[in-house]
């Protein structure tokens, strides 16, 4: 299995952090992986992307991500504003944190390719109590396309944040990755 992903979101939305989570429970499921972020200006609110390799074998490739198989965007607000869809591929499978049904989504961005949202921003409000959907879509992520054990990815979320948040936001975080899991369309 070799995986390439293309993040979209906005800066301070947890996409950094979200793109870690997954690498270090690649790492830890015994996979090889590649994962960075890209900045534009670094400011709260703009425009960022982050890229990730996923393989069962040694990564040589060092470049962002130009033709991903799997597109998340983390901020429904992007389509139609940023070109989420570049360098896609007929296979390829995109992620939104989106109100909108997955057909929506699809003609918001006049794609045909397989197409998934979740309301992590309605999730987010319900069980953080702020707007940060990175564990929503990393439980969306791993529901529509099973790339690393979701009990691993639950020790990861727990134990990136022990000691930085108090156990109750840990709580609330892991209970946001299983509604975005479950949720997922």
């Amino acid at each position: 299995m070799d995986m390439e992903i293309c993040w979209h979101g906005r800066g301070g939305q947890g996409l950094v952090t979200a793109n870690e989570i997954l690498a270090e429970t690649a790492i830890a499921a015994g996979k090889y992986v590649k994962a960075f972020p890209e900045f534009g200006p670094e400011r709260m609110g703009a425009p960022i992307r982050g890229f990730t390799r996923i393989s069962e074998k040694p990564i040589r490739v060092h470049s962002q991500v130009y033709e991903p198989d799997i597109v998340i965007i983390m901020d429904g607000t992007l389509v139609g504003k940023v070109d989420v869809a570049r360098g896609i591929k007929k296979d390829s499978i995109i992620l939104a944190n989106y109100a909108g049904s997955p057909k929506e989504l699809q003609e918001a961005l006049d794609v045909d390719v397989e197409c998934h949202t979740v309301d992590a921003i309605k999730i987010s409000i319900e069980e953080i109590g702020k707007p940060m959907v990175n564990t929503i879509m990393l439980g969306a992520l791993i529901k529509v396309k099973g790339l690393v054990p979701y009990d691993m990815l639950e020790d990861q979320i727990t134990t990136k944040f022990s000691g930085k948040l108090p156990d109750k936001v840990i709580v609330k975080n892991l209970s946001a990755l299983k509604r975005g899991y479950s949720e997922v369309q």
